[in-house]
């Protein structure tokens, strides 16, 4: 990833924050937004402290300004337009598997679409005029954006959202969309039960340089995809 302008959401925390140091250190340049600004602050400690470059701001994927900002600041710092955005900035509102629609508060579900789905097209809509031609957009999704099962209520409904705006984009722009998948990841959000982020960081790192868009443009591919893509070379 030596001398690409990556852009990571919600990349204070979790996922966001294992991916924005694994872009790191494979040499991009990471312009990264999160909620709370000592946290963006310490995440880009960390990130140059281990010689990568980093810039950091704090920003709501909820708001286009915000977005606009991150993705101006991205493509001048990197010095010529950006080559990947990670749209992986999320929330879940109480405890996974016992969120039921039917008990979800009105203002559980607003928050969530607009962090959730909202979130993901803002930050996709506001890196259009700043991608290179060979720019690659992932967005963070899951099994439960496209499997049914009870008790997800609207962190559910959302990550389908995302997928749908996957498969939108996918088809109205020349740049690869890609949704990934990384599985149950160990984060706070998720009670801290999974995979280790760091560990599927590099799928996020694999989709961003080697996998195939003209197979995964479109659609979601995740560590199943990876590992198999990664085992025949």
């Amino acid at each position: 990833m030596d001398g690409l302008t990556a852009v990571v959401t919600g990349g204070t925390r979790g996922i966001g924050r294992a991916v924005a140091l694994a872009f790191a250190e494979e040499g991009a340049t990471v312009a990264l937004c999160g909620r709370e600004g000592e946290e963006v602050e310490t995440c880009v400690g960390t990130i140059e402290e281990t010689g990568g470059t980093a810039v950091g701001l704090r920003a709501d994927v909820r708001d286009e300004f915000d977005m606009e900002r991150l993705m101006e600041t991205a493509a001048r710092e990197g010095g010529d337009g950006i080559d990947v955005v990670v749209a992986n900035a999320g929330l879940y509102h109480g405890t996974p598997g016992e969120t039921p629609l039917t008990t979800e508060s009105y203002a559980a579900f607003d928050d969530t679409l607009r962090t959730n789905a909202r979130g993901v097209f803002t930050a996709i809509r506001e890196s259009l005029p700043h991608l290179n031609d060979d720019a690659r957009i992932l967005v963070s999704t899951g099994s439960i954006g496209h499997e049914t099962h009870a008790g997800y209520g609207t962190y559910a409904v959302s990550k389908a959202a995302a997928e749908a705006l996957v498969r939108g984009f996918s088809a109205e722009l020349e740049n690869p969309v890609v949704g990934i998948d990384p599985g149950v990841v160990g984060t706070d959000m998720m009670g801290g039960n999974g995979r280790d982020p760091d560990d599927v960081a590099e799928l996020f790192v694999w989709a961003a340089t080697d996998d195939d868009t003209d197979d995964s443009n479109g659609e979601i591919v995740g560590v199943k995809e990876w590992k198999g893509a990664t085992r025949e070379q």
